[in-house]
């Protein structure tokens, strides 16, 4: 493993690359939050961000946890997730973080299987969702809120959790000051990221801190670089190109206040790297197509400008170029297209960004045409939590959308049965947290991490992913979720006798479904329908009905997996119409097809 920052070469941990950081550049600006009261954002430098992590560390080693507790973080993007985060491993412990938006069910499977023994939320209501479920957390002693939300009054009952506000939580920690605190070795778990499942239930990855590092040593950021912060912290793509690679870079890292702000984020904070997936490049095009709308003059323009820029960015990439009856004189008005249509869009974005990197889902062809045409300098690469999580990437100095580019320095891909593409490499998971058939299943006999997808890979490293093997959807926001549970989850409830849901490269999960005739008029009737006009199965009072019966069926699955749309039939799926295969399983594939303009 080798830094391209020299300084960084004896650091082998996460633990060590920040205390590098620090001591590296201690003035230098670490975070930028923003001051609602001052309605300005206000930095933090790296010297700040070391003294709040050891006064956390200090009360995280208070605790007397066992070597290698579990520690569970339900916390939004912010520093204290950073802080919570940092000094878990500083004390030797290992963080579990949760997606701070998940439904208490799953957050507490999540906390039950990892047997977390600390539990660090946002407020109490998340605690007491959590507690409503009754689940069994024998292993777990506290919970520590972290934001202003008031505590309970009176002392916890006897055997129940003691719930404490985080600054009652440091100053004891403050008070029992010399308790040691062990820092990990290379080999110690950085992480169990928990990822959906086959069964339904989502596995933990446990990832060390030899795994991170390998993708961190390929550190191309540097220290007046400015990351915004908006993918959620539990995700590992966030976890390590927008939140670790900084540290490694010395960059700073500006927190966004919520994904609705975003725009107004980008715009003030000006980032100069941006990691995404690709649903935001789809709402930013849905909202250029909405402004253009209504003038064909400005869209011709638009349509102009992004002809030109693709094929000027496939001339200096190397790439074949569309033939253009106009190439000509493209170099002369190549500048005033520009001007009109391509500044605007990078203002956008905060007028200086340099990378965009998109990962968690392909991005599709048209919206990497759309904004490589237009100078947004858009990297596709692939991973998955298995490999923490960077397999492959594209370049600036070598960028090819079509595929995902080529293999990190140390990571070995091959092409095995099935066209399936295999890794092997510093970067691949320990394995599934107390999972050992799961984890052997993960791997083929000789050693290498089988990844569901099919690809190719060309003469020159390039990868280009192909399909999937396995049935997982994985959505533009880079959510993974196993249709076949969630099917059989929503078909138990007896109104609908038939259910397909997908989700594929789009923002969200949503269902196709056959109700039950009989189910379907006591249905419609308690909702003031009539059964037998057909219309009456999409209208917007049964379809949010119907729902909500969804919602309570996919109760289980994480809050990301439960549809939030619905096209409802009578007409069964057979073997006949070809919608069932002779072993009555969904032909996923016909059913897109024969559903196509509803699903759209």
């Amino acid at each position: 493993m080798t830094f391209t920052d020299p300084s960084l070469s004896h650091v082998r941990t996460l633990t060590e690359l920040f205390d590098a950081r620090v001591q590296r550049s201690p003035e230098g600006i670490a975070y930028r939050r923003f001051d609602a009261a001052a309605s300005r954002w206000a930095a933090l430098s790296w010297r700040e961000a070391d003294a709040a992590v050891r006064r956390w560390t200090l009360a995280l080693a208070a605790l007397r946890l066992p070597a290698g507790a579990r520690v569970g973080l339900l916390l939004p993007n912010g520093v204290e997730a950073v802080w919570a985060d940092l000094s878990t491993m500083a004390a030797g412990r290992v963080p579990v973080p949760m997606h701070a938006l998940d439904n208490p069910a799953s957050i507490a499977y999540i906390l039950g299987d990892c047997e977390a023994a600390v539990l660090m939320v946002q407020e109490t209501a998340q605690w007491d969702a959590i507690l409503a479920t009754g689940a069994a957390l024998p292993a777990l002693r506290c919970v520590i809120v972290v934001g202003p939300a008031a505590l309970p009054a009176a002392a916890p009952a006897p055997g129940a959790v003691a719930v404490m506000a985080v600054a009652d939580w440091l100053a004891a920690g403050a008070q029992a000051a010399g308790t040691p605190a062990t820092p990990p070795q290379a080999g110690d778990l950085a992480a169990v990221v928990y990822t959906s499942g086959t069964t339904g239930k989502p596995k933990g990855v446990m990832l060390t801190h030899a795994n991170v590092m390998a993708v961190l040593a390929h550190v191309a950021p540097g220290p007046d670089d400015v990351f915004l912060s908006f993918l959620p912290l539990s995700h590992t793509f966030e976890r390590t190109a927008g939140y670790y690679l900084p540290i490694a870079a010395g960059s700073s890292v500006a927190h966004a206040r919520s994904v609705a702000l975003l725009a107004e984020d980008l715009r003030s904070v000006r980032p100069t790297v941006l990691i995404s997936v690709p649903r935001i490049y789809e709402r930013v095009r849905a909202q250029l197509d909405a402004r253009l709308a209504g003038s064909r003059a400005k869209r011709w323009l638009f349509d102009a400008a992004q002809g030109v820029g693709w094929r000027r960015f496939c001339r200096r990439q190397g790439l074949p170029a569309p033939a253009s009856p106009w190439a000509a004189a493209e170099l002369l008005v190549a500048p005033l297209l520009d001007a009109l249509a391509g500044r605007p869009l990078r203002a956008s974005f905060g007028g200086r960004l340099r990378v965009a990197v998109s990962g968690g889902a392909p991005l599709a062809p048209a919206l990497a045409r759309c904004f490589l045409g237009l100078g947004v300098p858009v990297l596709q690469g692939y991973g998955m939590t298995e490999t923490s999580p960077v397999v492959a990437a594209n370049t600036l100095a070598h960028n090819d959308p079509a595929t995902v580019g080529t293999a990190l320095q140390g990571v070995e891909l091959r092409v095995g049965e099935n066209r399936e593409l295999q890794v092997r490499g510093p970067n691949v998971m320990k394995g599934y947290w107390k999972r050992p058939e799961d984890s052997a299943r993960a791997f083929t006999d000789d050693g290498w991490l089988r990844t569901g997808d099919q690809a190719s890979i060309d003469e020159g490293g390039r990868v280009r992913i192909l399909g999937r093997i396995k049935e997982i959807i994985v959505t533009s926001t880079g959510e993974k979720i196993a249709p076949a549970d969630l099917e059989l989850a929503i078909a138990a409830d007896p109104l609908f006798s038939q259910v397909f849901v997908l989700g594929e490269n789009r923002p969200f999960i949503a269902a196709v479904a056959v109700l039950d005739r009989t189910q379907w008029q006591a249905f419609a009737q308690s909702l003031g329908v009539d059964p037998a006009q057909p219309e009456s199965l999409n209208l917007p009072a049964v379809q949010q009905a119907a729902l909500r019966r969804i919602a309570q069926q996919a109760a289980a699955f994480p809050r990301y997996g439960v549809p939030r749309a619905a096209w409802l039939s009578l007409e069964p799926w057979t073997v006949e119409n070809t919608l069932m295969t002779p072993t009555l399983k969904l032909k996923r594939h016909n059913l897109m097809a024969r559903f196509e303009q509803e699903i759209e």
